[in-house]
């Protein structure tokens, strides 16, 4: 079971995050990436967090059945998760709802929030354009004002900023601007396939010390990508190893660390650490 709602004296919670996770096409289950990112998820693990594009290629039920439930299945009790774009490629992230059920949130709209460890966590659709996101945006606000935590996390699958070779994904620019009202402290996402974390930053890119710190951690177990261009206020980039976000959310600040699947730094790009790790207070 998830942990609940805390005091302030709340222990620290423990939580690992990654998307683009569970690709079998090329490979075994056993074999694929995502065991590789699977075995990275300690026995502290309290809550596993998806970013989305949780199976390849179309999300379809059998993906989720044959592929990520024997790689990543194994942490489903403590999973809640956010859709991507690969989740809709086989219609209406039907495979997605009926693996996860209630811990996807209400069925079709892909957004909801809890508390945990003393924390607000709140998952959002990045598919969802017009009304849909609109309706969206309108119960963040709510949400945000209804539960005004010291420490808030936000998470959905295409990041607002990213050095990989999307496009930027700005009509969620209008979450970050509710969220930097809220004075949450951390953005989750996925999409591009490896590991970045940003320095905080406003809703326009702008540094900002009451920002929001994003990390894109699209290094679940699905095939890595080039970094196209680096943007302003990237701090660290790893696409030379799969891996899994660990943070420590402690009730006045979090720790992180990025772990990587193999634990080598590659010749090949020797600026790019296969660890990554620091520490941060709450707003």
């Amino acid at each position: 079971m998830l942990a609940p709602a805390c005091s302030a004296f709340a222990a620290p919670l423990v939580a690992y995050a990654a998307g683009d996770i569970a690709d079998c096409r090329f490979s075994r289950p056993a074999y694929s990436g995502a065991a590789a990112t699977a075995a990275l998820i300690g026995p502290d693990a309290q809550l596993v967090l998806t970013l989305g594009d949780t199976t390849y290629p179309k999300g379809l039920a059998a993906e989720f059945s044959d592929c990520y439930h024997p790689t990543w299945g194994r942490f489903k009790a403590i999973t809640r998760p956010a859709p991507g774009n690969h989740e809709y490629y086989g219609g209406s992230a039907d495979g997605y709802y009926g693996y996860f059920g209630a811990a996807a949130g209400p069925r079709g709209r892909g957004y909801y929030s809890f508390d945990a460890g003393g924390w607000h966590i709140v998952s959002l659709n990045s598919h969802m354009k017009g009304e849909e996101h609109q309706r969206q945006l309108l119960w963040l606000k709510d949400d945000l004002a209804r539960h005004p935590a010291r420490c808030t996390l936000a998470y959905w699958h295409a990041p607002l900023y990213s050095s990989g070779g999307h496009s930027a994904n700005p009509h969620m620019r209008e979450a970050w601007r509710l969220l930097r009202q809220a004075r949450a402290e951390l953005v989750l996402s996925g999409h591009d396939h490896g590991y970045e974390r940003f320095a905080p930053m406003d809703a326009d890119g702008l540094r900002d010390a009451q920002g929001l710190r994003q990390f894109v951690v699209g290094s679940g177990g699905a095939f890595l990508t080039p970094f196209r261009l680096v943007q302003p206020n990237s701090e660290a980039r790893n696409n030379t190893h799969n891996g899994v976000l660990r943070l420590v959310l402690r009730k006045d600040g979090y720790d992180w660390e990025f772990l990587a699947a193999a634990n080598a730094v590659s010749p090949e790009f020797p600026e790019q650490e296969a660890g990554d790790r620091g520490s941060a207070s709450c707003q």
